[in-house]
């Protein structure tokens, strides 16, 4: 059974959708449950200006990247790498054992996002996270999707596993 915090933050989730200018971006996933997120962080004089994510998974981790971004929105760098996921599981009053995973990866993302602002911030250059290489189906009609690993069939416009867009090549 869920929390009512649970279930208002999966009905009506906060500061969703992709940040195009984001100055960290963390991106996590768990193919075998389905679950793929990525946090987008804006950074201002050293706090975390704005923050939004885009969550492809069940109703527990879109709830836990709600409650993260409400957690995490105008705490300074150093505060937001504090932020755990017990606390995030705290905030939302629980989650099921079978669930806790998604406030992992909540967590997670945040994390990653904040390692990538303060290596953009330090010169570093990261590699993309998706593929560059267009693949050719050459082994039939079923493959791999590139972003999660999951079995697809060719012609499919999303991947059925993590959502993301497959484009012909795919």
């Amino acid at each position: 059974m869920y929390s009512k915090v649970v279930m208002d933050h999966f009905k009506t989730p906060r500061n969703v959708g992709e940040m195009k200018d984001a100055d960290g971006v963390g991106e996590v996933g768990n193919p075998v449950c389905g679950d793929m997120m990525n946090i987008y962080i804006k950074v201002e004089d050293d706090r975390i200006k704005d923050i939004s994510f885009l969550t492809f998974g069940c109703g527990a981790a879109i709830a836990v990247s709600s409650m993260l971004t409400d957690i995490a929105k105008g705490k300074t760098i150093e505060e937001a790498k504090k932020i755990t996921n017990k606390s995030v599981a705290e905030a939302l009053e629980g989650l099921p054992k079978n669930k806790l995973h998604c406030s992992n990866l909540g967590a997670d993302a945040l994390q990653l996002a904040i390692k990538d602002y303060e290596d953009r911030k330090a010169g570093k250059v990261r590699p993309p996270s998706r593929p560059e290489d267009r693949h050719e189906h050459t082994h039939g009609e079923s493959c791999k999707c590139p972003y999660c690993n999951g079995d697809v069939n060719s012609g499919l416009e999303f991947c059925s596993h993590c959502g993301k867009e497959m484009n012909d090549s795919n």
